[in-house]
């Protein structure tokens, strides 16, 4: 394309000529200057539709395989790709009104937007609009303006292009039944008063929503995204179908399509024409430099050396208990609330130095979680001060971000109107000279929401002064905040398109001033969590992979299940009735030992360069003084209050009288030096001590939680899961697996999967046991939480057996024990105990099987009970 540039642009019409003279002219445009990767995007689009033949020799562009054509621009999170629309409809516009014949160009463009962020802030793109970016950004000469209002630029949510299948309508409840819309109903039900138009543009943002399932594959999508993805294109052929679209313009940062059954396989689209990606706008310096953690003083990732702290999701303390139904106030993973620490202390320096410069705004750390729990966890944590950072603890000034609350607001094609305060209430007259208040509704607190959502970091807007964003999955796309310095990941990241989902909301530069050099100074995004550097593709030459092993499918049997099934109380949690006294013998409670070597209290981050962290620019964050501030007496009182939160909604006596005996107990546990820093070196360096003790506080409350909970536990109530409080061997969905297996006669599941010879003799013994009924707790979800050395774990009981008198056995097989699998027995019996309290669901008893020539004795004993 640089010839045909070079060249003067041969075969390109009289307006464009103008057009791309003017986007070059900086000095007629008063020195604004567009990047250049806008410029390349938009000449591309250019080059394809009026370059002469000559030049476009050797050039195919593949189709989705629907009737329109579709061209892509890539462009990265903040590479301005809204500018490139605008320079797209301009072009579009000011040809189509120059030459009304030439059937290339179109007056009416047809913008489809995500969401209703997206929405607004593409409105700058209609010419009529007071900001419009062709005046604010002098896209079009002044003299053109006249007739760049005389096209029609249409912005619809994507909501809007949705429609109901007649098989939809069939299931429909109530008196209507009026069947599916016509094309033609539907295209003027979507365009509105630009119904009538032909020809239509269309332009799609976030366009990687918008791609069709190819026809016989599996994707790997959720069935929401399948449909969504559906609706928008089908809507879109149905508006062909109906009026024509003479040209596609997608735009997109990330424009995959999952395709394969694994979530970590994507392609491209293959009609990018235009490709500058996010290492691009990196390297230039178009956007924000990402700065990873790349190690730390802590005991790295065994295999990869990497920092805990880089994906801190997958780390083994942490993904089974952010993964879970929690309540809000239950302690988040040490490691989590460690992160939390180095990457705070980090922006409290940012924060101290914006001051200093004058900003009146404050950076903004945002947190990307995996569920609606595990953020009002971190939410908690923080306007609760269980992450010691008073200057983040703010409520005020934090943005919990509940995703279905946002989804309503999305929904809507036209956004609410509301007047009221953030809270959710708005002032009312109360007949008294006073103000009452009235609640919002649904929609109105979802506008609300968004609207500060929207202006983050916007002088004068309602989110002004937000410095704390907690969010679930992924922040709105649009999302524009520019004074965003710090982003902690909670959540799995397997492929590259999410880490550069998340890793984009956090890149947009908070200045565009050029130094004395006539460059960008350059500006840093620090990130814990997110492992920037995945690639999904990986590989290389080599041998052929073998032929896979042949695989067993294994399923419930549902003639057996009259005779066989089994069902299981769903137990999400165990609510506890303590006695009024707490007693706590320290004798019983095991010492507990805290490691030095695993408690980052110094992280090292480098900046990603072409994909990969430079080690060689180094940048540290350390928590000495973490230790300074928190002395004994504080850790106390710190550790004694988490206790309290997680007793408290049972505890029917004086709250003030339960906080005074955890202070006591804990004091009492602490001054025993039944805690114990390894390596023993550092026993004697007291702020060491108090740093290690800060950051594994919640290993520290949970152990001591434990010990004071089945010492003084009067009752015990099972908590069920509201959406299935009971789940059963015929839930099981069929799985394959190509480990040695057997087929069963007693077991409502058709095969057993041995994971060990000793699994197999024991599935033996009991599968021709004709008292029993049994099943492998393999893929049943049977699942009891326990905690060890304060860390939450899932323990998945071998075995259940129900025997012909009725009682429920959980049957565990275990030779060499460990004080952590007397610690999952020790949860183990509470679950039997709570369930067994409860009445409702028969008797239930756990054994452990020491050799498999005891479970016929085992199986006796409970028979005759």
């Amino acid at each position: 394309m640089k010839p045909w540039r070079e060249a003067g642009y041969p075969g390109a019409t009289g307006p464009t000529k103008r057009l791309l003279d003017h986007w070059r002219d900086v000095e007629a445009r008063e020195g604004r200057r567009f990047f250049f990767c806008q410029l390349e995007a938009i000449e591309t689009l250019i080059f394809l539709a009026e370059a002469p033949p000559s030049e476009k020799q050797g050039i195919v562009i593949p189709g989705d395989g629907g009737p329109f054509e579709r061209q892509c621009c890539k462009l990265a999170t903040g590479a301005g790709k809204t500018i490139v629309m605008a320079l797209t409809i301009a072009w579009q516009v000011l040809n189509k009104i120059a030459n009304p014949q030439d059937k290339r160009f179109s007056k009416h463009v047809f913008v489809v937007a995500p969401g209703l962020t997206v929405k607004s802030r593409l409105q700058v793109l209609q010419p009529e609009n007071a900001e419009n970016y062709y005046q604010l950004f002098q896209i079009v000469p002044p003299a053109l303006m006249d007739k760049m209002r005389l096209g029609k630029v249409l912005i619809r949510n994507r909501h809007a292009l949705e429609w109901e299948t007649e098989e939809q309508i069939a299931k429909r409840k109530g008196v209507d039944k009026r069947g599916a819309k016509s094309d033609e109903a539907y295209v003027r039900g979507v365009l509105g008063e630009m119904a009538s138009a032909r020809n239509i543009v269309v332009i799609n943002d976030e366009a990687h929503h918008a791609w069709r399932v190819p026809p016989g594959t599996e994707v790997a999508a959720s069935r929401d995204e399948v449909d969504e993805a559906t609706k928008w294109v089908g809507g879109l052929d149905r508006i062909h179908a109906a009026r024509g679209i003479s040209q596609c313009f997608d735009f997109s940062a990330t424009p995959f399509i999952p395709s394969g059954k694994k979530s970590n396989e994507e392609s491209l689209f293959g009609w990018i024409v235009s490709d500058f990606g996010l290492n691009d706008a990196i390297e230039a310096g178009l956007v924000k430099t990402p700065r990873v953690v790349v190690r730390d003083d802590g005991v790295p990732n065994a295999k990869s050396y990497k920092s805990r702290l880089y994906h801190i999701y997958a780390d083994a303390e942490v993904k089974e208990d952010l993964n879970r139904r929690a309540e809000e106030h239950e302690p988040l993973p040490d490691l989590v609330v460690n992160g939390y620490y180095l990457l705070g202390k980090d922006w409290l320096e940012a924060a101290k130095a914006w001051k200093e410069k004058g900003h009146v705004v404050p950076p903004v750390m945002i947190t990307v979680a995996n569920r609606v729990e595990t953020a009002a966890r971190v939410a908690y944590a923080f306007t609760h001060g269980k992450i010691r950072i008073e200057e983040l603890a703010d409520a005020e000034r934090t943005l919990h971000i509940d995703s279905k609350v946002l989804d309503d607001a999305e929904s809507q094609d036209e956004p609410a109107s509301v007047g009221a305060a953030a809270a959710g209430e708005a002032d009312d007259d109360d007949g008294e000279g006073g103000v009452a208040t009235k609640k919002l509704t649904k929609k109105e607190l979802a506008e609300l929401l968004r609207q500060q959502v929207d202006t983050v970091g916007q002088i004068g807007k309602p989110g002004e002064q937000i410095q704390n964003v907690i969010s679930v999955g992924m922040l709105s796309e649009g999302w524009d905040a520019r004074t965003v310095t710090h982003i902690m990941g909670l959540r799995a990241f397997s492929s590259q398109l999410l880490c550069e989902q998340v890793v984009g909301r956090g890149l947009r530069r908070t200045s565009y001033d050029v130094n004395k050099d006539g460059k960008f100074d350059p500006e840093y995004v620090n990130i814990f969590g997110v492992p920037f550097t995945f690639l999904p593709h990986e590989g290389g030459e080599g041998a052929p992979p073998p032929p896979p092993k042949p695989k067993t499918e294994i399923k419930p049997l549902p003639d057996r299940a009259e005779k066989l099934e089994i069902t299981w109380p769903n137990v999400i949690r165990i609510d506890h009735v303590f006695r009024p006294k707490l007693l706590l013998n320290l004798g019983e409670v095991p010492p507990l030992e805290l490691y030095v070597s695993t408690t980052a209290t110094l992280a090292a981050m480098a900046p990603i360069v072409e994909g990969k962290p430079d080690v060689s620019r180094i940048a540290e964050i350390d928590l000495q003084e973490l230790g300074k501030k928190f002395r004994t007496q504080k850790q106390i009182f710190e550790i004694a209050r988490d206790i309290y939160d997680q007793m408290k909604p049972t505890w029917s006596g004086s709250k003030d009288y339960l906080l005074a005996q955890l202070i006591g107990l804990v004091e009492k546990f602490i001054s025993s030096k039944r805690i114990t820093i390894m390596p023993a070196l550092f026993e004697t360096d007291e702020l060491r001590r108090r740093i290690v003790i800060t950051l594994n506080i919640n290993k520290v409350v949970h152990h001591i939680w434990k010990a004071i909970r089945f010492k003084n536990t009067q009752s015990l109530t099972p908590i069920f899961d509201n959406e299935k409080p009971i789940r059963s061997t015929g839930d099981m969905l069929p799985w394959f697996s190509g480990r040695p297996c057997e087929a069963t006669k007693l077991s409502h599941i058709n095969f057993c999967v041995y994971d060990s010879s000793w699994e197999a003799s024991e599935s033996y013994i009991l599968d021709r046991d004709k008292h029993v009924a049994w099943a492998k707790n393999d893929h049943l979800s049977f699942e009891i939480l326990y905690v060890f050395e304060g860390v939450i774990h899932k323990f998945r009981p071998d075995f259940l057996v129900r025997l012909t008198n009725g009682k429920m056995l959980v049957l565990e097989i275990k030779g060499q024990d460990s004080r952590q699998n007397i610690a999952k027995r020790e949860f183990l019996d509470e679950w039997v105990r709570a369930v067994n309290e409860h009445g409702g669901f028969g008797v239930w008893a756990w054994d452990v099987s020491r050799i498999p020539a005891d479970v016929r004795d085992i199986l006796n004993k409970h028979s005759t009970i």
